[in-house]
């Protein structure tokens, strides 16, 4: 099975093997994208987003590590952040609207779609409390798995600004959750470098 780096270079010229990266790293980014959006619907149209620049970008980016993954999640920070923008902007100009329009019945939303969304929005609004940067760090290294290193690739920082947003992060949200959730999952985290 050949390496994310040989396929990254091979994808130039070979879809299949894009897809192969697409395949291997579709799920994460998903998953990255619904702990940041906390809307599944929404998470599917950005994965979409981030491999169709994946795919337009595919034959000028060059891999600063073996595994195409850190760079893959560092275009969902931006693609994720951009959609907030939109979302911004359409709100505002729905409010400047003079007579709202009517919400669509979602009873027949399936219960599990429904809990999993609170869930994470739930998580989403502790994190959203967070500066950009360390909410940015928490989702790439706690949500996503990367490690200290990988994050330092995706966002363009040092390894040390990561670990020191990680930490500013740690000691706030355990701050806001106090001292009966510090055995929350947001404490158990992968902290290899």
């Amino acid at each position: 099975m050949a390496d994310d780096r040989r396929l990254w270079e091979l994808a130039a010229s070979d879809p299949e093997a894009f897809g192969v990266l697409f395949e291997r790293h579709a799920a994460s980014v998903y998953a990255f994208c619904a702990r940041s959006t906390a809307d599944l619907a929404l998470a599917e149209d950005l994965t979409s987003v981030v491999f169709m620049q994946a795919w337009a970008r595919r034959s000028r980016v060059e891999l600063s590590s073996g595994s195409v993954l850190p760079w893959l999640l560092g275009v969902a920070v931006n693609v994720v952040r951009s959609s907030r923008r939109s979302a911004r902007r359409y709100d505002a100009a729905v409010g400047r609207l003079p007579h709202p329009l009517p919400a669509a019945d979602h009873a027949d939303a399936v219960a599990e779609r429904v809990d999993a969304e609170r869930s994470l929005s739930d998580a989403l609004g502790a994190i959203g409390r967070l500066s950009a940067e360390e909410r940015d760090v928490v989702q790439l290294v706690w949500w996503a798995g990367l490690t200290y290193a990988e994050a330092a690739v995706a966002l363009g920082t040092p390894i040390g600004t990561v670990r020191s947003r990680l930490s500013r992060a740690r000691r706030r949200l355990q701050s806001e959750l106090g001292s009966a959730r510090t055995t929350s999952p947001l404490t158990s985290v992968r902290e290899t470098s």
